[in-house]
């Protein structure tokens, strides 16, 4: 008893902690946004308004048309900096070691102004930092999908050690309240998913498989949330994909069995004339089951997002042309968005599912023995 409340004593100061970096970093972000942008364009948008009027311009009519693929784009990728609201962001430590000057550089991503400014000789260009003197240096910023990743994390523990929490109290009584919900999950995946995927010593790899799912599920709502904490594209950035995919194959890989082997460099079964073809294709069989892991879930989920970001920007697409046919778009846009936004609930949990199932069949035909086939050929 006393573990568990330290361990939940723990995770509430992590959060605490958590809550007052953000408000911190959030206050410092918006001020210094606001200062720079007085400082540097204030002279220049002043003198711009006064030429407009001069010509009898208005401001807006200097406004740059609506460009719908940089927008969506932009809510896709991964940033330095997280957009709260209006124009206030979160912005998120750069740390880099730069091994040329052997030192440590820690500051705000805010001076790098979007990508406009350097900084101490760093440049940001298309979510890569770089040194203008072409020195050697190894970028560990934190970044939009990385905090996300970390937030979503942190909410996972704190969902299982209450459903842990409350299965000790309850004992043999029906789930209530979250518990309700995650543990269903957890038998489903384990008695129909895992179990017969893998066959027999299924049980050690229940942990990493459960893991796998509620990971990629909970990043998955957390992306179709638009407000901090979500609208992180995580399981939407290929790097993240293709690091989940890389630790299935790197245990499928570990557990393989002596027949497995034996099936990719030594086809039983065949000429032996054929085994020039046939081994390169069952090399080639196992390496693209991680790619196919990686790219699925990333272009699922990449492509969700993209669609109803493509729904919003048919708004003001039609505005520009007509205000009346931007009011009438917006109510079928609005509709299609929801629809969407529904149908997305339904893939983050179907993605998470074939992500795991997937992985299960992987690690399970790796296990598999093939004794039955060399007595059937005797």
């Amino acid at each position: 008893m006393h573990t568990a409340k330290n361990i939940h004593f723990i995770f509430y100061k992590i959060l605490v902690l958590l809550a007052v970096i953000v408000i911190k970093t959030s206050i410092f972000a918006q001020t210094e946004h606001r200062d720079d942008h007085q400082l540097n364009h204030g002279n220049e948008s002043s003198l711009e308004n006064y030429g407009d009027s001069a010509l009898g311009k208005s401001h807006d009519s200097k406004a740059e048309k609506f460009d719908a693929g940089k927008m969506i784009i932009e809510h896709v990728s991964n940033s330095h900096s997280w957009h709260l609201w209006g124009h206030s962001e979160l912005a998120l430590p750069i740390i880099i070691y730069n091994k040329t000057a052997s030192r440590w550089d820690i500051f705000s991503s805010t001076k790098f102004n979007h990508g406009h400014d350097t900084y101490l000789g760093y440049s940001l260009s298309h979510g890569i930092i770089s040194h203008d003197k072409q020195e050697k240096i190894f970028d560990l910023s934190l970044t939009k999908n990385g905090a996300a990743a970390i937030l979503a994390s942190i909410a996972l523990v704190i969902i299982m050690l209450l459903v842990a929490r409350n299965y000790k109290k309850r004992g043999t009584a029906s789930p209530k309240g979250i518990a309700s919900f995650v543990e269903p999950l957890i038998l489903f995946l384990k008695d129909e998913v895992i179990k017969p995927s893998i066959g027999k010593g299924y049980e050690k790899f229940v942990p990493y498989l459960l893991t796998l799912f509620f990971f990629i599920f909970i990043n998955n709502l957390f992306g179709l949330i638009p407000i901090f904490p979500g609208g992180a594209n995580v399981t939407g950035n290929i790097a993240i994909t293709g690091v989940l995919a890389l630790i299935t194959f790197i245990i499928t890989t570990l557990n393989g069995s002596k027949d497995y082997w034996k099936h990719i460099f030594l086809p039983p079964g065949v000429p032996k004339f054929l085994w020039i073809l046939l081994i390169p294709i069952e090399i080639i069989g196992v390496l693209t089951k991680p790619i196919v892991l990686m790219i699925r879930l990333f272009a699922n989920i990449t492509a969700g997002h993209i669609i109803i970001l493509g729904f919003f920007s048919l708004i003001f697409i039609f505005s520009e042309m007509s205000k009346g046919l931007g009011l009438g778009v917006s109510v079928l846009s609005v509709a299609f968005t929801t629809f969407m936004s529904m149908l997305e609930l339904l893939v983050a949990f179907l993605q998470a599912y074939v992500f795991t199932l997937l992985s299960s069949l992987y690690i399970g035909s790796a296990r598999e023995t093939h004794s039955h086939e060399e007595q059937a050929q005797h």
